[in-house]
């Protein structure tokens, strides 16, 4: 069984199909305004959509017609509809216990107030804070209360877990602990998590899927996407420098007349040329080079030479990053000392071919 999802909200341009297979954790990413909390809020009933259909393991969420009049539309109320979500906020009552916030739950399901009572303490043991039955929220840490927020969601036992950054509140002691619980008790559950944090998308997704501006611009496995990213977001997080263009043998031309050259990372599947395609490499495999000083490219490896003006540099790791509009190169303290690098310099961006991957999109 599957969720099944297709709606467009007109108004805030949102326009999205997506299926979550069995015992699938998706990761949904994507910049600010993207479309990241229209789709988790319409999944869940707090948003009606213009139009669209969903349906979750064979029960229909909501089907409205693209037109008006276009049949009766259907409308399953939140509760019905065995989703849960987990927000970035706890949002217990407060003036309930940690076991009564798990248990309301199943008891508003119909569940008797002694089965709901042990499921509550059977949920807190599985999230390890079972000793903090008895505590109002007030007495909770961030941590903590999360924790109790997590058990109430898995109480209810929803055929569908929405998790809404659910760690992006926690400090940095919390987060690496609530995220090997998520690793825990997502394993063969249907959930989708909106993240910013790669390392959540590597530990707790199956398959990513990337919203820009309304729409799916990329989804894929997580590392495939991650690894061989098809749209700049993606390449943003995995930390890769990311040239769209069009392609051109073993490289790209941009629409400045730019070509990267590269290897083709399709073995032999590249589209023909003049499909749109990307050039793809790390920052750590760029040098940087005053204007007069770049190599020859009559020798050694065949090289791309960009022509930059640096915008920033900033701290990254041991290494210090250069960054000049949407390129980065990775080099050492030192290197940046010798050169007297500074935002608004000119200098060239070296990377070697052999370093650029070239695939279609």
């Amino acid at each position: 069984m599957t969720l099944s999802y297709e709606a467009v909200v007109a108004g805030r341009g949102f326009d999205v199909a997506l299926t979550v297979r069995p015992g699938e954790t998706v990761a949904l990413m994507g910049p600010n305004g993207a479309g990241k909390s229209t789709l988790l809020s319409s999944i869940a009933g707090l948003l009606r959509p213009d139009s669209g259909r969903a349906e979750l393991n064979g029960r229909l969420l909501f089907d409205l017609g693209r037109e008006s009049g276009a049949g009766e539309h259907t409308w399953l109320p939140p509760h019905q509809r065995g989703t849960a979500l987990l927000a970035q906020e706890p949002l217990l009552f407060p003036h309930l216990s940690a076991a009564d916030n798990v248990a309301f739950g199943p008891r508003s399901a119909g569940t008797g107030k002694r089965a709901a009572a042990d499921l509550a303490l059977h949920w807190l043991g599985e999230v390890g804070v079972a000793d903090l039955a008895a505590r109002r929220p007030a007495e909770l840490s961030g941590g903590q209360a999360q924790r109790v927020a997590v058990a109430r969601a898995l109480a209810a036992d929803p055929g569908l877990l929405l998790l809404d950054e659910p760690l992006a509140a926690l400090d940095i002691h919390s987060a690496p602990l609530l995220r090997r619980l998520f690793r825990r008790v997502l394993a063969g559950r249907q959930a989708i998590i909106v993240t910013h944090d790669v390392l959540d998308a590597l530990m707790l997704a199956d398959r990513v899927v990337i919203l820009e501006d309304g729409k799916i611009a990329e989804e894929g496995p997580t590392r495939e996407v991650l690894e061989r990213p098809r749209s700049r977001f993606a390449a943003g997080l995995a930390g890769l420098n990311f040239v769209p263009g069009i392609l051109e043998g073993a490289g790209v031309r941009t629409g400045q007349g730019l070509r990267v050259s590269g290897n083709d990372e399709e073995a032999g599947q590249l589209p023909a040329p003049g499909s749109p395609g990307v050039a793809v490499f790390p920052p750590s495999a760029v040098s940087v080079f005053l204007d007069d000083a770049f190599p020859d490219h009559a020798h050694g490896s065949p090289r791309n030479s960009f022509a930059v003006t640096i915008t920033d540099l900033e701290p990254h790791g041991d290494q210090v990053r250069v960054r000049a509009g949407g390129l980065a190169a990775d080099i050492t303290p030192a290197a940046s000392a010798d050169l007297a690098l500074a935002p608004g310099m000119a200098v060239h961006f070296v990377v070697k071919a052999a370093a650029v991957s070239v695939y279609g999109t």
